[in-house]
C-alpha cells in the first residue's frame, strides 16, 4: 500500500484577508536572498520575500495543480505543516486584471524616466519598485497557462 500524500497547509494573507487558502506538496518562491522550495515536515523558518512568483503545486500525483500567485514582498512563516505568507499584496494569476498591470508597468516606467531626467533617488526607487510589481503581476498572469 502505497503511503498518503504528505500535504501541508499554505494561507495568503495581505490586509485585505485570507486571499490564498489550500493544502499543497510543495510552495516555491523567491526570498530576498534567493529561491526557496518548502516540503511537508520541512524545518521551521521565517523568510523575507522578494517581488516574485509563488508557486503551490497541490497534488504529488500525476494530474498536479499549480496555483501561481503574485505576491509582492512580505514573509513566509513554516512551521508545524503550515506555511503562511503575510504581504502587502497577492493575487492570484486568475484573478490578476492583465491590462491593469500593463497599465501600471507603463506609468511606472514614465515615472522612472523623470525621475532620472530629475536625479530624484526617492522617486526613482518607489519607480523601479513599481515596475517589478506591474512586470511580476503580468509575468504571473502569463504563466497560468
Amino acid at each position: 500500500m502505497a503511503d498518503p500524500e504528505k500535504l501541508f497547509k499554505v494561507n495568503v494573507i495581505t490586509p485585505d484577508g485570507m486571499t490564498y487558502s489550500h493544502r499543497a506538496s510543495i510552495i516555491e518562491m523567491r526570498a530576498i536572498d534567493g529561491a526557496r522550495s518548502i516540503m511537508y515536515n520541512h524545518l521551521p523558518i521565517l523568510t523575507p520575500l522578494a517581488i516574485g512568483e509563488v508557486r503551490v503545486k497541490r497534488s504529488q500525483e500525476m494530474n498536479q495543480i499549480i496555483d501561481h500567485i503574485a505576491v509582492n514582498g512580505g514573509y513566509l512563516e513554516f512551521s508545524n505543516n503550515t506555511a503562511t505568507i503575510i504581504a502587502d499584496s497577492a493575487e492570484r494569476a486568475r484573478n490578476i486584471d492583465v491590462s491593469r498591470a500593463k497599465a501600471a508597468k507603463e506609468r511606472a516606467t514614465k515615472r522612472l524616466k523623470v525621475a532620472k531626467e530629475k536625479h530624484d533617488r526617492r522617486s526613482l526607487e518607489r519607480a523601479q519598485i513599481a515596475l517589478r510589481r506591474a512586470v511580476n503581476r503580468i509575468s504571473v498572469y502569463k504563466s497560468k497557462k
